[in-house]
């Protein structure tokens, strides 16, 4: 195996936008003819919001909640493809933490570079469970933070100002991306119906709330941005 990467997301704050972060991620490399290899290891969210209810029968279901469960990045790595996109539980921390001490150095070894992508909101918690991954994953990973705007005015003055933030930023320089504030009546339906933004750009859900010109509008909108973000720093997600 050589020039191949897995990027997960990290953190155990739940609800942060974690999943729509991989899924525009997702609609990226496919928009570029990158081919990537899913996998939803999100094994406490059933259904609605998973990786899964976006992509449907191109993601695999892992359950990482056993002693070998992170292993399947060496497996699906083993099996051809070379870029693997993980999106990690709540609760995965600590499986994280203990995967990266017994096989990082080997897996390492065979070429395999990781992202760690972190979602960050104004509300303290999703920095803190952000900082707590990487005080474990150290400088293992490559680190992208996405600063998602839960509001249309969003404060991360705890982000950008905290001791331990600050520190964490001179030590491992993570890529910053932005993440913009999504209308309500785009997302809500979006997330219910299991629907991408690329879906509704090019008009190709089947959801009548989402055909909407102005909804159209605004995903392109959205995906034009977001895509923006990502050709910026393509390094860290490229193998």
């Amino acid at each position: 195996m050589t020039s191949k990467r897995v990027i997960f997301t990290m953190g155990g704050k739940g609800g942060v936008g974690k999943t729509g972060a991989i899924v525009a991620l997702a609609e990226w490399f496919a928009a570029n003819q990158v081919s990537v290899t899913l996998l939803d290891l999100d094994t406490e969210n059933k259904q609605r919001g998973s990786l899964k209810h976006f992509f449907n029968g191109s993601v695999t279901k892992v359950n990482i909640h056993t002693p070998a469960g992170l292993d399947a990045f060496v497996d699906h790595l083993d099996s051809g493809a070379e870029i693997i996109l993980a999106d990690m539980g709540a609760g995965a921390g600590q499986v994280a933490a203990e995967w990266f001490e017994a096989m990082y150095d080997d897996v390492a070894a065979l070429g395999v570079r990781f992202t760690a992508v972190g979602v960050v909101t104004p509300d303290p918690a999703s920095v803190e469970s952000v900082l707590a991954w990487a005080s474990h994953l150290q400088d293992r990973v490559d680190y992208v933070i996405v600063e998602n705007s839960a509001s249309a005015l969003s404060d991360f003055t705890y982000w950008k100002s905290t001791e331990q933030a600050k520190r964490f930023r001179d030590a491992f320089s993570p890529t910053i991306l932005q993440m913009e504030f999504r209308l309500a009546e785009l997302e809500n339906p979006l997330r219910q119906h299991g629907v991408r933004l690329g879906d509704i750009a090019e008009r190709k859900t089947a959801v009548s709330e989402l055909k909407r010109a102005s909804l159209v509008m605004r995903a392109q909108s959205y995906r034009r941005r977001l895509f923006a973000e990502f050709d910026r720093t393509k390094e860290v997600f490229l193998p």
